[in-house]
């Protein structure tokens, strides 16, 4: 069995060193590769010194999804791994990620961090969503069987968020199985810059809109769902309005905000089960496009 290590960055150059570091010891004899899209941090002189990087990938656009595809792309592994550039392997890793994929198509696990207030992965999730069970996976520290990738052509590059969330619904539609293993963790030192985390509303709700409308059609458990995570997150906002944190005109503009790209993903949703009537729902995957990479830098 054959391994690609993908690891998507921007603009972290010491946390990317140390993730690379932790691969080198922890999951040596595996193919490793860089998308870097695209940094100004001196990422790219930090990677071109390293002798433990197989493949250095320049992108000029900055989303996740389309990072992730660009390594899948060039990776020439049977299994292909993706590791968060901020996150370490641990020892027990590998032979945790080889088990998992002896029993699944897909394996993931957690990634333990000291770090308050970080969006991680801590423990397995699994919800039922129009009678399909859906089994999430940790998207900075997870490993995919190659032909999985190629079914369902990789992730959706129209969500700017939630892109390996609308890869899980696709996994189950397509019943492919994703197993949990503590045993596979990785673990977060780094944490953001200490700011406030700001949600955005906008992509929030288009992109939840979108990848249940396309992944299930307009049905009335989706608009459910939709207008029930809406409701919340609108109590929760005006809760705050009480508590002086939030300004009852930024209330008002959230809400507008969540409407218009309610709507707006809605109509992507259902465009995008048009353009792919296929099951793997995909219509802006790998397959899409052809122009991702700036520069490739292939050493092996």
């Amino acid at each position: 069995m054959e391994f690609s290590v993908v690891v998507p960055t921007l603009n972290a150059r010491d946390q990317l060193a140390c993730c690379l570091d932790s691969i080198a010891k922890h999951a040596s004899n595996v193919e490793v590769i860089v998308v870097n899209g695209p940094s100004s941090d001196g990422t790219t002189g930090m990677v071109r010194e390293r002798d433990d990087v197989d493949v250095l990938v320049e992108l000029a656009d900055r989303t996740i999804p389309v990072a992730r595809n660009a390594g899948i792309d060039r990776a020439n592994g049977d299994v292909v791994a993706f590791v968060d550039h901020m996150a370490t392997v641990t020892p027990g890793w590998t032979d945790a990620l080889k088990a998992g994929l002896d029993e699944a198509d897909v394996v993931t696990g957690p990634t333990d961090t000291q770090v308050d207030g970080d969006d991680v992965v801590t423990q397995s999730e699994s919800r039922s969503v129009a009678g399909r069970s859906v089994t999430y996976f940790n998207a900075g520290n997870v490993a995919f069987d190659r032909h999985v990738l190629d079914e369902l052509d990789g992730f959706d590059e129209y969500l700017h968020v939630g892109a390996s969330r609308d890869l899980a619904h696709r996994l189950a539609g397509q019943s492919f199985e994703v197993a949990w293993r503590d045993g596979m963790c990785v673990t977060r030192e780094f944490g953001t810059d200490g700011g406030k985390h700001e949600s955005d509303w906008g992509w929030k709700y288009r992109s939840l809109a979108y990848r249940l409308v396309k992944n299930y059609n307009l049905r009335p458990t989706v608009v459910r769902r939709l207008v029930g995570h809406a409701a919340a997150d609108g109590y929760a906002e005006f809760r705050s309005i009480g508590r002086g944190e939030t300004a009852p005109s930024e209330w008002f503009g959230s809400g507008k905000r969540v409407v218009r790209n309610l709507a707006g993903g809605v109509r992507a949703g259902l465009g995008a089960r048009r353009r792919d009537r296929t099951p793997r729902r995909n219509p802006w995957g790998r397959s899409s496009r052809a122009d991702r990479e700036v520069t490739v830098y292939d050493w092996r």
